[in-house]
């Protein structure tokens, strides 16, 4: 079995009654699912790791969440992730046990998202394909990754006073806090921009992305 810890039995006991059951699930099933699981403390929020962190779980003020660090790389024939979520932690978002994907369900889930930390998978996709003697690579592009995105001064002091909105916000990948970033310095005036970040702060803590509303 893996190796429990007392900082994530004393976050499920500080959660809302309605989240306990729902964290001590998740818990439940992680170990169930992989003995190879270590807990940990991550972002205030707890995670199973092996090689790597693997599934992380947050409690919000009306939900949790709870995905998957590799959850790109994963299949996903229950539809379980939310549109567009993929590349955050935030895969599925539930409000009670009843919304919860059956335990069968949530099993393969772990064991897959556990799968893609084997030493042999990360070795094999770590491999570079050799390219053909005298060959060149005709009519694909470099994929140029941008820069992770320089947060505002503003949004920056904001996320600082709001823990829940700071740790959702660094789970984000760079084209998540991308979106806030530029969407609060594209504000041409001052009031303007308070409101952003005022919302920014509400959307974050509730484990939103910018655009969640059309996802």
């Amino acid at each position: 079995m893996g190796k429990k810890i007392k900082e994530v039995t004393q976050y499920i006991n500080d959660s809302a009654d309605f989240a306990k059951p729902i964290l001590k699930r998740l818990r439940k099933l992680c170990h169930e699912a992989s003995p190879k699981l270590d807990e940990a403390i991550k972002w205030g929020c707890p995670y199973f790791e092996y090689n790597g962190l693997v599934v992380g779980m947050a409690r919000f003020k009306n939900h949790v969440s709870f995905g998957f660090w590799k959850s790109k790389e994963m299949k996903d024939p229950n539809n379980l992730f939310t549109r567009g979520a993929k590349a955050s932690m935030c895969n599925v978002q539930v409000k009670s046990l009843e919304e919860m994907p059956s335990d069968s369900v949530l099993r393969k889930y772990i064991r897959a998202a556990v799968k893609l930390n084997e030493p042999a998978t990360v070795a094999k996709k770590s491999k570079s394909p050799k390219k053909a003697a005298g060959k060149k690579a005709v009519g694909k592009k470099a994929a140029v990754k941008k820069p992770v995105p320089k947060v505002p001064a503003p949004l920056a002091r904001a996320l600082n006073k709001k823990k829940k909105a700071r740790d959702f916000f660094e789970s984000l990948s760079p084209s998540g806090k991308r979106d806030y970033c530029e969407w609060i310095a594209e504000a041409k005036r001052d009031s303007t921009k308070e409101k952003r970040i005022a919302t920014a702060i509400e959307w974050l803590s509730e484990g939103k992305s910018r655009h969640w509303k059309y996802r």
